[in-house]
Protein backbone atom coordinates (compact mmCIF):
# COMPACT_ATOMS: atom_id res chain seq x y z
CA UNK A 1 0.00 0.00 0.00
CA UNK A 2 1.49 3.71 -0.83
CA UNK A 3 2.36 5.61 2.06
CA UNK A 4 0.06 8.47 2.39
CA UNK A 5 -3.05 6.98 0.46
CA UNK A 6 -6.23 6.23 1.89
CA UNK A 7 -8.12 2.84 2.33
CA UNK A 8 -9.93 3.34 -0.67
CA UNK A 9 -6.76 3.67 -2.83
CA UNK A 10 -7.56 7.90 -3.20
CA UNK A 11 -4.92 10.11 -3.37
CA UNK A 12 -6.45 12.13 0.02
CA UNK A 13 -4.54 12.72 3.52
CA UNK A 14 -5.15 9.35 5.21
CA UNK A 15 -8.24 9.71 7.34
CA UNK A 16 -9.17 7.86 11.05
CA UNK A 17 -11.86 6.05 9.80
CA UNK A 18 -9.16 4.81 6.86
CA UNK A 19 -6.40 3.95 10.14
CA UNK A 20 -9.42 2.36 12.47
CA UNK A 21 -10.45 0.15 9.20
CA UNK A 22 -6.66 -1.21 8.95
CA UNK A 23 -6.00 -1.93 12.40
CA UNK A 24 -9.16 -3.23 12.67
CA UNK A 25 -10.80 -1.05 15.47
CA UNK A 26 -13.41 1.78 15.73
CA UNK A 27 -12.57 4.81 14.99
CA UNK A 28 -13.33 6.13 18.50
CA UNK A 29 -10.77 3.67 19.59
CA UNK A 30 -8.34 5.42 16.84
CA UNK A 31 -9.13 8.86 18.76
CA UNK A 32 -8.57 7.28 22.42
CA UNK A 33 -5.45 6.32 21.31
CA UNK A 34 -3.99 9.47 19.16
CA UNK A 35 -5.71 11.45 22.29
CA UNK A 36 -3.58 9.19 24.64
CA UNK A 37 -6.23 8.61 26.48
CA UNK A 38 -6.75 5.67 28.90
CA UNK A 39 -8.76 2.39 28.43
CA UNK A 40 -6.67 1.34 25.72
CA UNK A 41 -4.74 -2.12 25.77
CA UNK A 42 -1.46 -1.94 24.64
CA UNK A 43 -2.22 -4.41 21.81
CA UNK A 44 -4.80 -1.91 20.44
CA UNK A 45 -2.45 1.20 20.89
CA UNK A 46 0.11 -0.97 18.78
CA UNK A 47 -2.43 -2.06 16.36
CA UNK A 48 -3.83 2.08 15.74
CA UNK A 49 -0.29 3.41 15.84
CA UNK A 50 1.46 1.07 13.46
CA UNK A 51 -1.55 1.14 11.14
CA UNK A 52 -1.36 5.02 11.29
CA UNK A 53 2.40 5.19 10.35
CA UNK A 54 1.87 2.59 7.43
CA UNK A 55 -0.78 4.93 6.12
CA UNK A 56 1.03 8.01 7.01
CA UNK A 57 -1.57 9.44 9.19
CA UNK A 58 -1.39 12.50 11.44
CA UNK A 59 -4.04 13.89 13.85
CA UNK A 60 -5.68 16.73 12.72
CA UNK A 61 -5.62 19.17 15.20
CA UNK A 62 -7.87 21.82 13.93
CA UNK A 63 -10.64 18.96 14.75
CA UNK A 64 -8.99 18.20 17.96
CA UNK A 65 -8.89 21.92 18.83
CA UNK A 66 -13.24 21.90 18.03
CA UNK A 67 -13.56 18.74 19.73
CA UNK A 68 -11.37 19.56 23.44
CA UNK A 69 -12.52 24.00 23.13
CA UNK A 70 -7.87 24.30 23.29
CA UNK A 71 -5.77 24.68 19.91
CA UNK A 72 -2.89 22.76 21.54
CA UNK A 73 -0.53 25.34 21.48
CA UNK A 74 1.65 27.28 24.37
CA UNK A 75 2.41 30.90 23.76
CA UNK A 76 6.02 32.30 25.17
CA UNK A 77 7.14 36.16 25.73
CA UNK A 78 10.01 36.59 25.40
CA UNK A 79 12.79 39.59 25.40
CA UNK A 80 14.39 38.05 22.87
CA UNK A 81 17.53 39.34 23.47
CA UNK A 82 21.02 37.27 22.79
CA UNK A 83 22.21 37.18 26.35
CA UNK A 84 23.19 33.56 26.84
CA UNK A 85 20.83 33.19 30.24
CA UNK A 86 17.79 33.86 28.78
CA UNK A 87 18.09 32.72 25.02
CA UNK A 88 19.33 29.67 26.93
CA UNK A 89 16.53 29.54 28.92
CA UNK A 90 13.98 30.05 25.82
CA UNK A 91 16.03 27.26 23.79
CA UNK A 92 14.92 24.99 27.16
CA UNK A 93 11.91 26.10 26.44
CA UNK A 94 11.78 24.97 22.84
CA UNK A 95 12.68 21.72 23.34
CA UNK A 96 10.65 21.34 26.68
CA UNK A 97 7.66 22.05 24.64
CA UNK A 98 8.35 19.96 22.00
CA UNK A 99 7.90 16.66 24.07
CA UNK A 100 4.04 17.63 25.50
CA UNK A 101 2.42 18.23 21.63
CA UNK A 102 1.74 21.25 22.19
CA UNK A 103 2.72 24.01 19.28
CA UNK A 104 4.95 27.10 20.67
CA UNK A 105 4.33 30.70 19.87
CA UNK A 106 6.57 33.50 20.58
CA UNK A 107 6.00 37.07 20.76
CA UNK A 108 9.30 39.30 21.64
CA UNK A 109 9.31 42.39 23.66
CA UNK A 110 11.28 45.67 23.44
CA UNK A 111 13.68 46.78 25.87
CA UNK A 112 11.48 50.69 26.94
CA UNK A 113 8.40 49.43 25.29
CA UNK A 114 5.82 50.88 26.80
CA UNK A 115 3.21 48.07 26.28
CA UNK A 116 6.09 45.34 27.12
CA UNK A 117 5.11 41.82 28.63
CA UNK A 118 1.14 43.54 28.73
CA UNK A 119 1.03 44.05 25.03
CA UNK A 120 2.20 40.46 24.10
CA UNK A 121 0.56 38.41 26.37
CA UNK A 122 -2.66 40.26 24.62
CA UNK A 123 -1.05 39.14 21.11
CA UNK A 124 -1.29 35.81 22.82
CA UNK A 125 -4.69 35.15 23.87
CA UNK A 126 -6.04 36.47 20.99
CA UNK A 127 -4.37 33.46 18.89
CA UNK A 128 -6.07 31.44 21.46
CA UNK A 129 -3.56 30.11 23.19
CA UNK A 130 -3.83 27.43 25.68
CA UNK A 131 -1.24 28.70 28.06
CA UNK A 132 1.60 31.28 28.39
CA UNK A 133 5.54 31.33 29.30
CA UNK A 134 6.23 34.42 30.43
CA UNK A 135 9.95 34.21 30.27
CA UNK A 136 10.77 38.27 30.29
CA UNK A 137 13.73 39.12 32.66
CA UNK A 138 13.18 42.90 33.51
CA UNK A 139 10.72 44.61 35.63
CA UNK A 140 8.94 47.01 32.83
CA UNK A 141 6.10 47.82 35.61
CA UNK A 142 3.03 46.62 33.93
CA UNK A 143 3.03 42.97 35.33
CA UNK A 144 -0.13 43.77 37.39
CA UNK A 145 -2.14 45.19 34.31
CA UNK A 146 -2.44 41.40 33.10
CA UNK A 147 -4.35 40.48 36.05
CA UNK A 148 -7.90 41.11 35.11
CA UNK A 149 -7.83 39.68 31.96
CA UNK A 150 -6.10 36.82 32.00
CA UNK A 151 -8.10 33.29 31.85
CA UNK A 152 -5.31 30.57 31.11
CA UNK A 153 -2.51 29.22 32.91
CA UNK A 154 0.44 31.25 33.33
CA UNK A 155 4.07 30.21 33.78
CA UNK A 156 6.66 32.89 35.08
CA UNK A 157 10.60 32.30 34.33
CA UNK A 158 13.38 33.79 36.48
CA UNK A 159 10.95 36.27 37.93
CA UNK A 160 8.19 37.02 40.49
CA UNK A 161 4.83 35.63 40.02
CA UNK A 162 2.20 37.93 38.24
CA UNK A 163 -1.14 38.65 40.36
CA UNK A 164 -3.32 36.10 38.68
CA UNK A 165 -5.44 33.61 39.79
CA UNK A 166 -3.55 31.35 37.75
CA UNK A 167 0.00 31.49 38.00
CA UNK A 168 3.03 29.08 38.24
CA UNK A 169 6.81 30.55 39.34
CA UNK A 170 10.00 28.49 37.80
CA UNK A 171 13.67 29.36 37.75
CA UNK A 172 13.84 31.43 40.89
CA UNK A 173 16.95 30.53 43.50
CA UNK A 174 19.09 33.00 41.68
CA UNK A 175 19.52 34.38 45.45
CA UNK A 176 20.64 31.14 46.76
CA UNK A 177 23.46 30.85 44.24
CA UNK A 178 24.69 34.36 44.71
CA UNK A 179 24.95 33.30 48.61
CA UNK A 180 26.98 29.94 47.36
CA UNK A 181 29.30 32.28 45.49
CA UNK A 182 29.73 34.40 47.82
CA UNK A 183 30.35 31.70 50.95
CA UNK A 184 32.75 30.31 48.41
CA UNK A 185 35.12 33.34 48.58
CA UNK A 186 34.74 33.55 52.49
CA UNK A 187 35.55 29.92 53.00
CA UNK A 188 38.86 30.37 51.46
CA UNK A 189 39.72 33.06 54.15
CA UNK A 190 38.45 36.44 52.01
CA UNK A 191 37.22 39.10 54.91
CA UNK A 192 34.77 40.88 52.62
CA UNK A 193 33.41 40.04 48.34
CA UNK A 194 33.27 42.88 46.11
CA UNK A 195 30.02 42.79 43.80
CA UNK A 196 30.02 43.30 40.28
CA UNK A 197 26.16 43.64 39.60
CA UNK A 198 23.63 43.73 36.34
CA UNK A 199 21.06 46.10 35.62
CA UNK A 200 19.46 46.85 38.56
CA UNK A 201 15.38 46.59 36.17
CA UNK A 202 16.53 42.83 35.67
CA UNK A 203 15.21 40.51 38.05
CA UNK A 204 18.26 38.57 37.88
CA UNK A 205 20.67 41.03 39.19
CA UNK A 206 18.42 41.90 41.88
CA UNK A 207 18.24 38.12 43.07
CA UNK A 208 21.93 37.92 42.44
CA UNK A 209 22.97 41.10 44.62
CA UNK A 210 20.12 40.57 47.37
CA UNK A 211 22.06 37.26 48.12
CA UNK A 212 25.39 38.45 48.23
CA UNK A 213 24.35 41.42 50.59
CA UNK A 214 22.77 39.03 52.65
CA UNK A 215 25.37 36.44 52.98
CA UNK A 216 28.07 38.85 53.67
CA UNK A 217 25.69 40.53 56.55
CA UNK A 218 25.22 37.40 58.06
CA UNK A 219 28.93 36.74 58.42
CA UNK A 220 28.80 39.87 60.21
CA UNK A 221 31.25 41.12 56.94
CA UNK A 222 31.24 44.66 55.68
CA UNK A 223 29.59 45.53 52.29
CA UNK A 224 31.25 47.04 49.86
CA UNK A 225 30.15 49.55 47.42
CA UNK A 226 28.44 47.72 44.36
CA UNK A 227 29.55 48.35 40.85
CA UNK A 228 27.02 48.16 38.24
CA UNK A 229 27.61 46.51 35.05
CA UNK A 230 24.72 45.96 31.82
CA UNK A 231 26.04 42.31 31.39
CA UNK A 232 28.71 42.82 28.51
CA UNK A 233 32.43 41.87 28.88
CA UNK A 234 32.94 45.85 28.05
CA UNK A 235 31.26 46.83 31.05
CA UNK A 236 33.13 44.43 33.41
CA UNK A 237 36.55 45.95 31.84
CA UNK A 238 35.43 48.93 32.80
CA UNK A 239 34.25 48.10 36.66
CA UNK A 240 37.26 45.80 36.54
CA UNK A 241 39.63 49.50 35.88
CA UNK A 242 37.47 51.05 38.86
CA UNK A 243 37.77 47.96 41.57
CA UNK A 244 41.97 47.29 40.85
CA UNK A 245 42.24 51.23 41.75
CA UNK A 246 41.28 49.08 45.43
CA UNK A 247 44.11 47.54 46.92
CA UNK A 248 42.26 46.00 49.64
CA UNK A 249 39.77 44.46 47.34
CA UNK A 250 40.67 40.41 47.07
CA UNK A 251 37.54 39.04 45.72
CA UNK A 252 34.73 39.71 43.54
CA UNK A 253 31.78 37.85 42.61
CA UNK A 254 30.28 38.93 39.27
CA UNK A 255 26.35 38.54 38.63
CA UNK A 256 27.14 37.05 34.98
CA UNK A 257 30.42 35.62 32.62
CA UNK A 258 30.87 37.86 30.27
CA UNK A 259 31.38 40.68 32.55
CA UNK A 260 33.91 38.23 35.00
CA UNK A 261 35.70 38.08 32.24
CA UNK A 262 36.29 41.39 31.39
CA UNK A 263 36.72 42.15 34.76
CA UNK A 264 39.83 39.52 34.72
CA UNK A 265 41.11 41.28 31.62
CA UNK A 266 41.13 44.64 33.47
CA UNK A 267 42.78 43.33 36.10
CA UNK A 268 45.35 41.55 34.77
CA UNK A 269 46.24 44.50 33.04
CA UNK A 270 46.27 46.82 36.31
CA UNK A 271 48.79 44.02 37.80
CA UNK A 272 46.08 42.53 39.70
CA UNK A 273 46.78 38.69 39.18
CA UNK A 274 43.97 36.18 39.18
CA UNK A 275 43.52 34.17 41.45
CA UNK A 276 47.06 35.37 43.59
CA UNK A 277 46.16 38.74 44.45
CA UNK A 278 42.38 38.80 43.55
CA UNK A 279 39.69 35.59 42.93
CA UNK A 280 36.84 35.96 40.70
CA UNK A 281 33.67 34.28 40.80
CA UNK A 282 31.15 34.11 37.86
CA UNK A 283 27.91 33.04 37.09
CA UNK A 284 26.23 30.87 34.29
CA UNK A 285 29.16 28.95 33.48
CA UNK A 286 28.89 30.07 29.63
CA UNK A 287 30.70 27.47 27.80
CA UNK A 288 33.63 29.73 27.16
CA UNK A 289 34.38 29.80 30.84
CA UNK A 290 36.27 27.06 30.83
CA UNK A 291 38.82 27.96 28.39
CA UNK A 292 39.79 31.71 29.51
CA UNK A 293 42.56 32.27 31.39
CA UNK A 294 42.26 31.35 34.30
CA UNK A 295 39.49 29.57 33.71
CA UNK A 296 36.41 30.66 35.21
CA UNK A 297 35.00 29.37 38.67
CA UNK A 298 30.97 29.96 38.03
CA UNK A 299 27.64 29.05 39.10
CA UNK A 300 25.67 26.48 36.92
CA UNK A 301 22.62 27.82 35.73
CA UNK A 302 20.59 24.51 34.86
CA UNK A 303 18.37 25.98 32.04
CA UNK A 304 16.94 23.06 30.56
CA UNK A 305 15.78 21.28 34.29
CA UNK A 306 14.09 24.33 35.00
CA UNK A 307 11.87 24.66 31.18
CA UNK A 308 11.46 21.34 31.70
CA UNK A 309 10.04 21.17 35.35
CA UNK A 310 7.87 24.71 34.43
CA UNK A 311 6.59 23.12 30.61
CA UNK A 312 5.17 19.93 33.23
CA UNK A 313 3.46 22.17 35.57
CA UNK A 314 1.63 24.19 32.73
CA UNK A 315 0.59 21.68 30.66
CA UNK A 316 -0.70 19.75 33.88
CA UNK A 317 -3.06 23.25 35.15
CA UNK A 318 -3.59 23.11 31.10
CA UNK A 319 -5.29 20.13 30.75
CA UNK A 320 -6.56 19.55 34.92
CA UNK A 321 -7.92 23.01 35.62
CA UNK A 322 -9.63 21.82 38.32
CA UNK A 323 -6.81 20.15 39.96
CA UNK A 324 -4.17 22.11 42.25
CA UNK A 325 -0.95 22.63 40.73
CA UNK A 326 2.07 20.65 40.59
CA UNK A 327 4.66 21.51 43.91
CA UNK A 328 7.77 22.81 42.32
CA UNK A 329 11.01 20.86 42.75
CA UNK A 330 14.43 23.62 44.20
CA UNK A 331 16.46 23.85 41.50
CA UNK A 332 19.98 22.40 41.72
CA UNK A 333 22.80 24.53 43.05
CA UNK A 334 26.01 23.98 41.54
CA UNK A 335 28.81 25.44 41.91
CA UNK A 336 32.04 24.55 39.51
CA UNK A 337 35.52 25.35 40.63
CA UNK A 338 38.15 26.57 38.48
CA UNK A 339 41.46 28.38 38.78
CA UNK A 340 40.03 31.73 39.26
CA UNK A 341 39.55 31.42 42.94
CA UNK A 342 42.02 30.72 45.68
CA UNK A 343 43.22 32.00 49.25
CA UNK A 344 43.81 35.92 49.47
CA UNK A 345 47.75 37.04 49.09
CA UNK A 346 49.26 36.29 52.46
CA UNK A 347 51.24 39.76 52.57
CA UNK A 348 47.95 41.23 53.41
CA UNK A 349 47.98 41.96 57.55
CA UNK A 350 44.40 42.67 58.00
CA UNK A 351 43.40 41.90 61.88
CA UNK A 352 41.94 38.32 62.08
CA UNK A 353 44.13 37.06 58.91
CA UNK A 354 46.15 34.09 60.25
CA UNK A 355 42.74 33.12 61.67
CA UNK A 356 41.11 33.05 57.88
CA UNK A 357 44.44 31.33 56.52
CA UNK A 358 43.99 28.73 59.19
CA UNK A 359 40.19 28.43 58.69
CA UNK A 360 41.56 28.28 54.62
CA UNK A 361 44.06 25.50 55.49
CA UNK A 362 41.75 23.19 57.36
CA UNK A 363 38.83 23.35 54.97
CA UNK A 364 38.23 20.66 52.59
CA UNK A 365 36.90 21.46 49.30
CA UNK A 366 35.22 18.31 48.34
CA UNK A 367 32.94 18.17 51.14
CA UNK A 368 30.61 21.35 50.05
CA UNK A 369 27.99 22.76 52.35
CA UNK A 370 24.80 21.35 52.86
CA UNK A 371 22.69 22.50 50.04
CA UNK A 372 24.97 22.92 47.25
CA UNK A 373 27.28 20.20 44.39
CA UNK A 374 30.74 21.57 44.33
CA UNK A 375 31.99 20.22 40.65
CA UNK A 376 36.14 20.84 41.16
CA UNK A 377 37.92 20.86 37.47
CA UNK A 378 41.46 19.21 37.15
CA UNK A 379 43.76 21.58 35.55
CA UNK A 380 46.11 20.69 32.35
CA UNK A 381 49.74 20.99 32.36
CA UNK A 382 49.82 22.15 28.77
CA UNK A 383 53.58 22.71 29.27
CA UNK A 384 54.18 19.10 28.43
CA UNK A 385 54.11 17.67 25.55
CA UNK A 386 51.78 15.28 23.86
CA UNK A 387 54.71 12.48 24.53
CA UNK A 388 55.36 13.57 28.25
CA UNK A 389 52.13 13.38 28.72
CA UNK A 390 51.55 9.51 27.66
CA UNK A 391 53.84 8.62 29.54
CA UNK A 392 53.22 7.94 33.39
CA UNK A 393 54.23 10.32 36.35
CA UNK A 394 57.76 9.14 37.66
CA UNK A 395 58.05 10.01 41.39
CA UNK A 396 60.78 12.49 42.09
Amino acid sequence: MRRGAGRGGSSGAPRSVDVAQLAGVSQKTVSRVYNDEPYVSAEVRRRVLEAGEELGYRLNNAARALASGRTRSIGVVTLGTALYGPASLIMGVERAVRDTGYALRVVNTLEGDPTGVAGAVDSLLEQGVDGIVISEPIDDGHGDDLSARVDVPVLVLGAPPLSMPRTLAAGVGADLMARTATEHLLELGHDTVHHLAGPWQWYAARDRLEGWRSTLAAHGRAIPRVVEGDWSAASGYTAGRELARDDDMTAVFAANDDMAIGLIRALTEAGRRVPQDVSVVGFDDIPVAAYVTPPLTTMRQPFDTVAQEGLKRLVHSIENPDAPPLSAGEPPVDLVVRASTGPPPPTRTTPGRDRALASFSEWEPDRPTPGRRCIHVPLINTDRTEEQRSQPDRPS
